[in-house]
């Protein structure tokens, strides 16, 4: 039975619902590419920032992985154990890391790059080129928004 009279937005068309329903769409396919290397997407996310931006400070890693600083610390802690990225000091303020992607984190961009392009081509094929790119200028467009508090 619906509650017609909810002073809230249907679920089916609300707006944080349908963001989270079209991540898991895109995210099941990526997770089980990475899951033969036993790298989460949270690592992939700053494998991929490093290797497209280089040496980064840990602040700038995290805003552009879109991970907070706090679990950040903890994923890089793995990853330089695992030896997927090196942590330098910065040579202009020792007080500051710089995190960079290591020969191993390479490899694991390279390992996935056929399938993860793969993947982008399934969703362009089905979904449609113009289709998509519209969709993530709307997505940016979005994210430019400013809430007044």
């Amino acid at each position: 039975m619906s509650n017609t009279n909810s002073p809230l937005r249907r679920t089916d068309r609300s707006l944080p619902i349908a963001l989270l329903r079209a991540r898991e769409t895109i995210m099941g396919p990526i997770r089980v590419m990475l899951a033969e290397s036993h790298v989460n997407e949270q690592k992939w996310r700053v494998l991929r920032v490093l290797e497209e931006r280089g040496a980064m400070e840990m602040t700038a890693v995290a805003q552009a992985a879109c991970l907070l600083l706090p679990s950040l610390t903890r994923i890089i802690r793995a990853m330089e154990d695992e030896g997927l990225v090196k942590r330098n000091s910065d040579p202009d303020d020792k007080r500051k890391s710089l995190l960079s992607i290591s020969a191993a984190g390479k490899a694991v961009i390279q390992n996935h790059s056929a399938a993860s392009n793969a993947l982008f081509s399934r969703l362009q094929d089905r979904f449609g080129a113009d289709k998509l790119e519209t969709l993530l200028d709307l997505l940016e467009d979005l994210r430019a928004v400013k809430f007044d508090p």
